[in-house]
């Protein structure tokens, strides 16, 4: 019997991306998702000016980003270990471009909130499919790329968003315009991009239950996240003010009167946690999730000095590169301990670690603009600072005893056998 041929007519199965290349697909929307995040800092300047908003207004514009992207991982955040990452990345994608759209048409404080809330939405609903599908799509002969691109991804995105939407408003007419309609025409080409993204999460029951708003840990991986969450929300916390109240301390503390200027205050954080990723990547999560949080604390403090009597804004860079430093390594331990659970939970698991963060991210920044009309933002940002510095001294002592109490175990055991 003669074998049938498909008619020239007949659709062709579509030919998805090997393993690596859907690996570095989701790499590249998480860098997109994160500049996205980024890149409205510098132009909060441009917007007061516009529309004559204050302090207060302002963080509260930055954090319903962060409010709405918690909504968004206690409802869907563990959606794509039930349907699949693609279906969910596919939506969040095509929102995230409509949340830019938003942003060129808002004609004030209340059209800035409304996309500004959509944008988290959007970057919450993709968040645990391309943190799990990170993990899952991993290269064997690549040991932690995965974790590496997770806890890189984010503060490398959010100064490249930072940088180029600073050289935007600094050397380009209409800067909110051009800024926000390139964005837009990249996340409708990565939600093109995603219909070749191989799958990695089977349908299982559950999709409904799972939309219902929680916080949950998968019971395996409790002892894990317990260790990580203090030196993730001391970093989270000073990329908080740096993103929401960064660029009005360059203007209006250290007398830096540039666009540009205000991007290199969120890059100079984000972009040195992002680029400490790599050479640090064969480090044992446990002496990073030590080194991590002290070096924040270290820089922390640094930065506090140099707003402290007569500012200096060469101590204030030197010390944010530092905490940026610290920022990087904390964050690389945190994912690097998280990947290393084994659980079919795993969107859950990072959408949980990353309501922390952003809760981290949000809370303490707002009440920082509720605070600096009455005291002040050089008050408000020496106090914020020193408050951070103790977190972060907390959660490296936290690391260190939770090392030392490993070693007593380990050498216990070695005695037994």
């Amino acid at each position: 019997m003669p074998t049938a041929h498909p008619s020239p007519s007949a659709p062709r199965p579509r030919t998805r991306l090997s393993g690596t290349g859907g690996f570095w697909l989701l790499a590249t929307a998480l860098l997109a998702l994160m500049a996205a995040a980024g890149a409205p800092s510098p132009l909060y300047v441009v917007y007061q000016q516009r529309w004559g908003f204050s302090a207060t207004v302002l963080t509260f514009v930055f954090a319903v980003y962060a409010l709405a992207l918690l909504v968004a991982l206690l409802t869907v955040g563990a959606l794509s270990d039930h349907v699949g990452r693609r279906p969910v990345l596919l939506i969040a994608l095509t929102a995230q471009a409509a949340a830019m759209v938003l942003f060129l048409i808002a004609d004030g404080p209340h059209g800035l909130l409304l996309a500004r809330a959509a944008q988290g939405l959007a970057t919450g609903a993709a968040t645990g499919a391309i943190s799990a599908g990170l993990v899952d799509l991993q290269p064997p002969s690549a040991k932690n790329l995965g974790a590496v691109l997770n806890s890189a991804g984010t503060p490398s995105g959010v100064a490249l968003g930072g940088v180029t939407s600073g050289l935007v408003l600094q050397y380009v007419p209409a800067p909110t315009t051009v800024v926000f309609a390139a964005f837009a025409g990249v996340f409708l080409l990565l939600a093109v991009a995603v219909a070749w993204l191989p799958e990695t999460s089977p349908r299982r029951p559950g999709a409904l239950a799972s939309l219902l708003p929680r916080a949950a840990v998968p019971s395996e991986a409790r002892g894990a996240f317990l260790r990580v969450a203090p030196a993730a929300t001391a970093g989270w916390a000073l990329v908080g003010l740096y993103l929401s109240l960064g660029p009005s301390l360059a203007r209006e503390v250290l007398g830096i009167d540039s666009g540009l200027a205000g991007g290199l205050v969120v890059a100079a954080l984000t972009g040195t946690g992002a680029l400490v990723g790599t050479p640090l990547r064969g480090m044992a999560p446990r002496k990073l999730m030590i080194g991590g949080p002290t070096a924040l604390a270290a820089g922390t403090l640094l930065v506090a000095l140099a707003l402290a009597g007569h500012p200096s804004t060469a101590l204030f860079f030197a010390g944010t590169l530092v905490a940026g430093a610290g920022f990087g390594t904390g964050f690389l331990g945190a994912f690097g301990t998280l990947a290393a659970v084994p659980t079919s939970r795993r969107a859950e698991l990072f959408s949980s670690f990353y309501i922390i963060s952003y809760l981290a991210l949000s809370i303490p920044a707002v009440l920082a603009g509720i605070l600096a009309p009455a005291r002040g933002l050089h008050f408000v940002a020496e106090g914020y600072a020193g408050a951070v510095v103790l977190l972060a001294l907390a959660a490296a002592g936290l690391s260190a005893a939770g090392r030392r109490a490993y070693r007593a175990v380990v050498a216990v055991e070695t005695e037994q056998t």
